[in-house]
């Protein structure tokens, strides 16, 4: 067999299984977004009756999806309030102590991660409950950033392991005060990654359903409301959520690339 043909059938598998691949991502998304246009009461493609956007308007009068969706927006800008400047402490203490003593407090700081969700909600719980603070969307920002704010500091972290201390250093000996050099110099440095933990963070929060399900009390959240219903049997309007979301992180994405593509003036 020559090299030519074998390298046409290495070319022929990995299409095979790149097009497998993507069918397997997108076949589902597709499949769902089918069924928020369909006219059957329940989420299907097999047993079409119909096109309609009626889900749509369903959704529009949907008081406690929306108030969901309101509340799970407020939840994850409180999670980022809260997870990035801790994140960031988390990140600065880490970088400035010796190799022994960073190691001890990485392994505590990071333990949040590899704690299940479940017991990070009811242990914020019954926490913020010796205060007189009882669950709702507070308890949840605060549940939720126990263990988000670790992935912020992971973030900046990696970040840090790359900036140049000399920089900070000769701003030090000309005279700057450690909040000058902090406010012009590290800062910016880290800029970028504040603002793709700020992302991470908000997907997170967004998502959350173990931890939020315990520390959000009587309040409720997309997530929680939309796995609250799956006992009864899921509508489409959950569908046109699905579509919703969809279509906004297709607008993202493609925003993103067109103004990374631009030349910088």
């Amino acid at each position: 067999m020559s090299a030519s043909t074998e390298s046409r059938g290495a070319q022929l598998v990995l299409n095979i299984y790149v097009g497998l691949f993507c069918l397997y991502l997108f076949l589902p998304l597709a499949v769902m977004s089918a069924a928020a246009f369909n006219a059957f009461d329940y989420p299907s493609v097999t047993q079409w009756h119909g096109f309609t956007l009626k889900w749509f308007v369903a959704l529009a009068h949907d008081q406690r999806l929306l108030q969901g969706l309101y509340n799970s927006v407020m939840v994850a800008l409180g999670v980022i309030a809260v997870s990035i400047p801790t994140g960031l402490a988390g990140a600065l203490i880490l970088t400035r102590l010796g190799e022994r003593s960073g190691t001890l407090l990485y392994s505590v700081l990071v333990s949040p991660v590899l704690t299940p969700g479940i017991i990070l909600g009811i242990s914020s719980l019954i926490f913020w409950r010796e205060f007189g603070v009882p669950g709702g969307l507070f308890v949840a920002v605060m549940a939720q950033s126990s263990f988000i704010a670790s992935y912020a500091m992971l973030l900046f972290l990696a970040r840090l392991q790359r900036q140049d201390r000399t920089l900070e250093e000769a701003a030090l000996d000309l005279g700057a005060g450690h909040f000058l050099v902090f406010r012009r110099i590290t800062l910016p440095f880290l800029a970028p990654t504040a603002f793709t933990a700020a992302v991470v963070a908000f997907l997170q929060s967004f998502e959350n359903y173990n931890t939020t399900v315990f520390a959000v009390g009587g309040d409720w959240t997309l997530v929680t409301e939309i796995a609250s219903r799956l006992r009864f049997g899921l509508s489409p309007v959950i569908n046109v959520v699905g579509v919703i979301f969809v279509a906004l992180t297709l607008l993202a994405a493609t925003a993103y690339v067109v103004l990374k593509g631009k030349p910088a003036r």
